[in-house]
């Protein structure tokens, strides 16, 4: 949790840097803004190749070269004096947040198979925890020492902090065998190459239901504030839990808290319901919460509550997918199984132009009605399609087949 709290700025602080980076250089904020699109792509897409080093040589060395790269790229960061080298830094720092959140997840998912949807959960919680602790430090030395001192600052002390953390990882042994005598969760016996489970119709349905959902929520992410603009109330004032602040203000201060706290929250609940039970409550309440956003969020406390129900729901994607993932593949190779699933957000990243566009001909209406598609499929597929099909699936692992073998773990 630590490391990837470590990592976090390099994806929820870079927007304290935009505008100070195209006052000194006037590069313009969108061929500065694709800098963020060049990490986020790098740092999706890449983690498969990093989480196999994981499961080959352990996590140390994974976490502790995430490190160097993590204070490498905003050091040069903060000496980049032209686009070519903001974007080669912001290659550097995707694969950096990479090797450290693939590794992390994955790691969690090995020594806690009893508990994968909370393990995951908390991890993954750990990615915006770090960010509500640091964003106001690194907003306080851009205004006072520059752009480039907190970048370069704040690179050294991330970097650093991995680096140290780095040695305190290791892979279980045993732990794994004794404790899955303790759950109650169907669980593969066998333990999975990535090549073996790519192939597998249960690994496909989990990476579209994955995308379906996850796109949704990057759609709405990217458009909260366009969205509150358009309905008029993004400076309108609520008051709420003793705090008074303007309703777009309000909604992403909360949306950032119920992300949070949501991952680890649903992952505990699928850890004593099922995964795919748990995925069924959260997507239905996604499309409901979009549906009271489309329908009452004109009145600005509606706005904030209903956007921040939709995200407390949106987040557990990321400990859900990886603990199923974890639970029909095996422990041998999760990390590497789970960072395949993952490029699916990357995937989804893909779509959510077209939030924009389809905005721009047709209205929000039409966005929302998408989004909430999406949900509602995802729902009904994890439920009447995904939850027998992965039975079915573990129930052959179980009567196995002469040739498939548990892998040990050591």
């Amino acid at each position: 949790m630590l490391s990837m709290a470590m990592i976090a700025n390099l994806q929820y602080g870079w927007t304290l840097f935009v505008d100070p980076i195209d006052a000194k250089f006037h590069w313009g904020r969108a061929a500065i803004q694709f800098a963020f699109t060049v990490f986020v792509a790098t740092e999706t897409w890449l983690v498969p190749v990093e989480a196999y080093f994981v499961d080959k040589y352990g996590p140390r060395i994974v976490v502790f070269f995430g490190g160097v790269m993590i204070a490498l790229a905003w050091t040069v960061d903060s000496y980049a004096s032209s686009l070519p080298l903001l974007y080669l830094a912001a290659v550097i720092g995707g694969i950096g947040a990479g090797s450290v959140y693939g590794t992390c997840v994955g790691n969690a998912l090995k020594w806690f198979p009893d508990r994968r949807g909370l393990a995951a959960g908390a991890t993954a919680a750990g990615f915006g925890a770090g960010a509500a602790l640091t964003v106001v430090p690194i907003a306080h030395m851009i205004a006072s020492s520059g752009y480039q001192s907190a970048f370069f600052t704040f690179g050294l002390i991330q970097g650093g902090v991995v680096i140290v953390l780095s040695f305190f990882l290791r892979k279980p042994t045993q732990i794994t065998a004794v404790q899955r005598k303790r759950v109650n969760l169907p669980q593969s016996k066998v333990d999975r190459t990535p090549r073996e489970a790519i192939r597998t119709p249960v690994f496909w349905l989990m990476y579209a239901m994955f995308v379906m959902v996850a796109s949704g929520g990057l759609m709405a992410a990217a458009q909260i504030a366009p969205i509150a603009h358009d309905f008029n109330v993004a400076g309108v004032p609520v008051s709420m839990f003793g705090l008074q602040m303007a309703a777009l203000t309000f909604a992403l201060s909360l949306d950032r808290i119920f992300d949070g706290f949501g991952r680890p929250l649903f992952g505990f609940i699928s850890d004593n319901i099922g995964r795919e039970n748990t995925m069924f409550i959260a997507f239905s309440i996604a499309a409901f919460a979009v549906i009271m956003l489309l329908s009452q969020g004109h009145n600005p406390i509606v706005f904030v509550l209903s956007t921040a129900l939709y995200f407390a729901v949106f987040g557990e994607i990321y400990s859900l997918f990886p603990a199923t993932c974890g639970d029909t593949f095996g422990s041998k190779f999760a990390t590497t199984n789970a960072g395949l699933l993952y490029t699916a957000k990357g995937t989804a990243s893909f779509l959510v132009p077209f939030a924009s566009i389809i905005s721009a001909a047709y209205g929000w209406t039409a966005v929302f009605a998408i989004v909430v598609g999406l949900n509602v499929a995802a729902a009904a597929l994890a439920l009447f399609v995904l939850k027998p099909l992965r039975l079915r699936y573990l129930t052959a692992d179980a009567v196995a087949p002469a040739g498939a073998r548990a892998v040990p773990l050591g």
